[in-house]
């Protein structure tokens, strides 16, 4: 669940950056699990882009549990992006 969360709010930072650009993949995630998240609370995810380039894109996400300001997990992603047709 934590994985899923992760790769799709870096999927929709991208598409708020770029726009709806079809094919646009995940590559590669990464994810470092340091604690247990709490079973009662939602998982929160903070979303930042690193790197915006023309075809790879990578961002990075700290999950928490809803209340508290511990993280739960880091997590490293990287998308392709297709190139633009002429």
């Amino acid at each position: 669940v934590m994985m899923a969360v992760a790769d799709v709010a870096i999927y929709v930072a991208i598409l708020g950056r770029i726009g709806i650009v079809p094919l646009t993949v995940t590559t590669s995630l990464t994810i470092n699990f340091l604690r247990k998240p709490s079973a009662s609370a939602r998982i929160i995810a903070e979303c930042t882009l690193m790197k915006v380039g023309r075809t790879l894109i990578v961002g990075e996400v700290s999950l928490y549990s809803e209340g508290s300001d511990d993280i739960v997990a880091h997590v490293v992603g990287t998308y392709s992006v297709p190139p633009k047709r002429s």
